[in-house]
């Protein structure tokens, strides 16, 4: 089971702590069950960059990065060498803790 801890580069919003989140779900799967809004407009197919947020710690509990997500995030706004695509992360079988902030999406309005 995992703790994903969520920080938001948005004013006005607190960091977030899920606790017991099982294996085998993508990053956006478990924040869109619990009430965070991420930004998908491509259904979670890896096919835009609107799901884009930066992994501060914990990207070893993810699946690698693939050759396609990588073409995508590099078309994200402000990406970094810790940037992912939420639908792309997917909680491999461990247990541990990942630190998440998610970009401003008020950024993404124009999109």
């Amino acid at each position: 089971m995992y703790t994903i801890k969520v920080k938001f580069e948005q004013k006005g919003l607190a960091p977030v702590t899920l606790t017991n989140i099982e294996p085998d779900h993508s990053l956006l799967e478990v924040f869109l069950k619990n009430d965070i809004d991420l930004h998908h407009n491509c259904g979670a197919v890896c096919a835009c960059s609107t799901c884009h947020l930066y992994v501060d710690n914990g990207m070893d509990y993810l699946e690698e990065l693939s050759d396609r997500e990588e073409d995508f995030i590099d078309r994200a706004i402000s990406p970094r060498i810790n940037s992912r695509l939420g639908c792309q992360c997917v909680l491999m079988e461990d247990d541990g803790e990942i630190e998440v902030t998610l970009p401003d999406q008020t950024q993404f309005l124009g999109e």
